[in-house]
C-alpha cells in the first residue's frame, strides 16, 4: 500500500557517499535513519528506478539540479533523490550530474524503504529487479504532505518544474 498523505515516513536506513569528511560522516558511504534526517526540515523527496537509466539522468536528476534555488526560495530545506541502487553508484552517478549541495543521492540498495513506502516496481523481466516507482513527495518534519506517483513509462507529476508548481 503506497504511503498517503498524512502518515510518518517509515524509519529505515538509507545510505550516502559522503565525498569529504565531516564530523559524523567519514569517506565513503554512512548510513542515516530516515527519522534522524527529516527532523524539523521540509524535504522533497523523488525517487526512479535506477541510476544511469535514460528519463532518470536526462530529465529527472537534471530537473531537481536545475531548480535547487527555486526550491530553496519556496521553502524546501533538501531534495534527496533515493533510488535502488548501492551509495558507490549513486554517489558517482551524482558527481556526473552535478548533484553535489543541490540533491542528495541516497541509495536504497535492499529497496527497504522503496517497500516501506510502498513505491516499488517490478522490472524484473527486463533484467533489472525489483526497483523504486517514478514519483515526489513533499514531507514536512517526517510527515507526508503530497505524493505524485508517475503511471507506467510516464515523467508528467514527479519532476522538479511540477513540485514547484504545487508549493
Amino acid at each position: 500500500m503506497t504511503i498517503a498523505i498524512g502518515q510518518a515516513l517509515p524509519n529505515v536506513t538509507l545510505y550516502e557517499f559522503i565525498e569529504e569528511e565531516t564530523p559524523g560522516c567519514t569517506v565513503g558511504p554512512n548510513a542515516f535513519q530516515v527519522s534522524d534526517m527529516v527532523k524539523g526540515k521540509k524535504i522533497i523527496i523523488f525517487g526512479l528506478p535506477g541510476a544511469y537509466t535514460p528519463t532518470c539522468s536526462a530529465k529527472h536528476v537534471p530537473s531537481y539540479v536545475d531548480h535547487a534555488a527555486a526550491l530553496k526560495a519556496k521553502g524546501i530545506d533538501e531534495v534527496w533523490c533515493v533510488s535502488v541502487n548501492d551509495a558507490f553508484v549513486m554517489g558517482s552517478w551524482g558527481r556526473e550530474l552535478g548533484t553535489r549541495g543541490k540533491v542528495r543521492m541516497l541509495g536504497d540498495g535492499s529497496a527497504e524503504f522503496s517497500k516501506a513506502v510502498g513505491l516499488t516496481l517490478d522490472l524484473t523481466a527486463r533484467g533489472m529487479g525489483l526497483r523504486s516507482n517514478r514519483y515526489a513527495m513533499l514531507v514536512d518534519n517526517g510527515i507526508v504532505k503530497a505524493v505524485h506517483v508517475e503511471e507506467p513509462g510516464k515523467f508528467e507529476v514527479s519532476s522538479a518544474e511540477a513540485m514547484l508548481a504545487k508549493l
